[in-house]
Parts: structure tokens; C-alpha cells; sequence
């Protein structure tokens, strides 16, 4: 079966190790799929291990991958903790989520949403005054959550291709995100389209802490992390690099060529919208939990997080990407990429297959899918 995604802009998660840092790091010899357990059918199974063989390469260095739900569970690791050692991947490593960092924000707003602490409908300015300058027409929290604010992206660190390398360590705090995208004036009128951007999640962050006068980092704590069970999961305390715990080396490779471990880099300019550490066994305590209603109450869950919003050719919805399938299925999904790490978290609706993989993507930020990545969804809806 061949596994197509239809839409008009789904944003789908090449260069070989050359010259730079790690110079004379000999490629480690690919190591076997270490499969936990495996209750999928015998092709699945089949095409999964597949999809491992042969890592490292030179696209990905490591792969995690778990798939659950009604058709059968399956969990595996191939590829190397670090290329200098050569040493076997960490089957329970931790990484960073990149954008998946979303699903959880938009769970804490409509947590709030819910408490009728905020009106989903009411421009984000009342709750803010001040942030957005005149030139903007008032923009509802729910535009936020659908990328239908027409805010311009903000400042960044740099994220393609490795750009910002060499600002890695450095600070970019929320509140000038926003106001270089302030200064930028709108892009287009609120409701009138979609278009993807990390600033509504910035934004959105900062509205929870003023809401609740508490921080972005302890509400999706207390909120969504402890309630759904995800104990290996954190957030940067503040400018920290490090991924703290056991984990996996991210590597990038930059514009220029070179391929340079990846591992430590502040996150500052992701925050609310990308800066979440976690494992592939938390990130699916998340899915569960969140489809099952246990984090956002049933019918608000329904209408924000699995409808899209009215604008043209819309196909995402408050923290969560829709994909149909060739054969009619639609999935719900949200992906992250920061250098060195490229996640994803996907499922049917009714939890009937569920995936959530880390893929250490030596080009994770590429427009091109990583072919480990790709094999692995294609494994997981495409075999059954």
C-alpha cells in the first residue's frame, strides 16, 4: 500500500558526514533493531524493522519508536548514543520535542478555557494590553490556537539548516520574540487564513502566565505533564542548554557542510512553542491521555483540538495536524524539529493506532522528510 498524505500544506518531517567538528569520526557500523515487544501484525512488525535497518546513516544516527493502540503495540531503538563511541543507542533516551511542545500548551488554554478563566472568543489584547501595537485588529485567543492570527514570525536564533549554531548558547527571551514580531507589523487580517508560525504559541504562553500568575513551565506541569503520567519530562530552566538525564547526541549538519554535535542549545527562542524535553513512552501517555478526554474536557476537546477551523484550506486545529490517508483514514498528528532531534506523535482518533517516534535527523529542520522518518509511517498506517 502506498501511504500518501492529502493536504495542501502538511509540513512533512541529505547531506552526507563531511569535514568539521567531528573530523575523523569514523561512521559507526549500523547497529540491529532492538525490538522490546511486538504485538502488530507480521507485516508491520516486518516493515518496522525495516524501517531501523541500517542506522546509523548519513540522515540519522538514532531512532525511537513506539506504536500502540487496538491493533497491537510494538516498540524499537537502532542507531548509536554518540558517533565518537559508536556505543547503542538509549532505548528510553530523552530528546528535544521540538513543536510538539504545542499540544501541550493548547491543552493548558483550553484547560483555562474551560475553568472560564479565558473566553476563547475575546481578543487576546484584553488580556494583554499593551503587547500589540494599534496597527493590529483584535485577535481572539482561538485564532492563536488555529494559526489564523496573522501575526508575522518573531526574532529566532536561527534553526535551518543548523543556522544559529554559533548563537547556540545565547538568550532570546519571549517578550522580544513577540516584539520584533510586533514591530513587523500584521501579515494578513485576523480569521482570514492559516499559516504556521511558533509567535501564537509565544504569545499564548505569555497569556497563561498572566492568567494564572504563575510560569508557562510550572502550569504544564501541574496541569498537563503530572496528570498524564509523563515523569521524564521537563523544560530548559530558563537559557539551559543541556538535556539533562540520559539521552542521545543530537547532530546537525550546517549550511556549509560541517557536521557538529548538536546536543546543547538554548531553546529560549522556542519556550511555549518548542522547548519541551521528553521521551517517545511519555509523548504516548500524552496521546492517550489527551484523545481519552482525561486533560481536556470531552466536548472542548472535540470542538477546538479535532475540528478544524473555518478559512481556507485549513488543516490544523488547536495544537494538532489533520491527515487523511489514501484509504480515507484521517490521522491526528503534531510534529517537532530542533537540530540534532525531529519528533512526531500521530493517531486515529479512536487510539486504533498510535505512533510516536524520535528520529535523530542530521538535518532535522530540512524541507525534504528524513527517509528513516518516512519509513516509519509508512510502517505504522500504511501496512495495515
Amino acid at each position: 500500500m502506498h501511504l500518501r498524505i492529502r493536504t495542501a500544506c502538511a509540513a512533512v518531517m541529505v547531506l552526507g558526514l563531511t569535514a568539521g567538528p567531528l573530523a575523523g569520526t569514523a561512521l559507526a557500523a549500523p547497529s540491529p533493531t532492538a525490538v522490546v515487544r511486538e504485538t502488530v501484525s507480521p507485516e508491520t512488525d516486518k516493515a518496522l524493522r525495516e524501517a531501523l535497518k541500517g542506522i546509523p546513516d548519513k540522515d540519522t544516527t538514532a531512532a525511537l519508536v513506539r506504536v500502540g493502540g487496538k491493533a497491537g503495540t510494538w516498540r524499537g531503538s537502532a542507531g548509536v548514543h554518540d558517533l565518537p563511541s559508536g556505543r547503542k543507542a538509549l532505548e528510553h533516551g530523552r530528546f528535544r520535542a521540538g513543536s510538539t511542545t504545542k499540544v501541550v500548551t493548547a491543552a493548558v488554554v483550553l484547560q483555562l478555557a474551560a475553568e472560564g478563566r479565558i473566553d476563547l472568543d475575546r481578543p487576546v489584547q484584553t488580556y494583554l494590553p499593551g503587547l500589540l501595537s494599534k496597527a493590529f485588529k483584535p485577535i481572539t485567543v482561538r485564532q492563536l490556537l488555529t494559526f489564523t492570527s496573522g501575526l508575522k514570525p518573531g526574532a529566532t536564533l536561527g534553526d535551518v539548516n543548523g543556522e544559529g549554531y554559533e548563537r547556540r548558547f545565547e538568550t532570546l527571551t519571549p517578550e522580544a520574540v513577540v516584539a520584533s514580531s510586533v514591530a513587523a507589523g500584521p501579515a494578513f487580517c485576523p480569521g482570514e487564513r492559516q499559516k504556521y508560525a511558533n509567535i501564537d504559541y509565544t504569545v499564548l504562553g505569555l497569556l497563561i502566565e498572566k492568567v494564572t500568575h504563575d510560569t508557562y513551565e510550572h502550569q504544564a506541569a501541574v496541569r498537563v505533564l503530572r496528570p498524564a503520567g509523563m515523569r521524564h519530562t521537563s523544560f530548559p530552566g530558563g537559557p539551559d542548554p543541556r538535556i539533562h538525564g540520559p539521552h542521545n547526541r543530537g547532530y546537525q549538519i550546517l549550511a556549509d557542510g560541517r557536521l557538529v554535535d548538536a546536543t546543547e542549545w538554548n531553546m529560549s527562542d522556542r519556550w511555549a512553542a518548542g522547548d519541551m524535553i521528553s521521551t517517545t513512552e511519555d509523548l504516548e501517555r500524552l496521546l492517550f491521555a489527551l484523545f481519552r478526554g482525561r486533560l481536556v474536557p470531552q466536548p472542548l476537546l472535540d470542538k477546538e483540538m479535532f475540528t478544524l477551523p473555518d478559512v481556507p484550506n485549513a488543516t490544523m486545529s488547536a495544537g494538532l495536524q489533520q491527515y487523511e490517508l489514501d484509504d480515507g483514514t484521517v490521522i491526528w498528528a503534531k510534529s517537532g524539529a530542533r537540530p540534532g532531534y525531529s519528533t512526531a506523535i500521530a493517531a486515529t482518533r479512536d487510539l486504533s493506532r498510535t505512533l510516536v517516534y524520535s528520529v535523530n535527523a542530521t538535518d532535522a529542520k530540512s524541507e525534504e522528510m528524513n527517509p528513516v522518518a518516512e519509513r516509519i509511517l509508512w510502517a505504522t498506517f500504511g501496512t495495515e
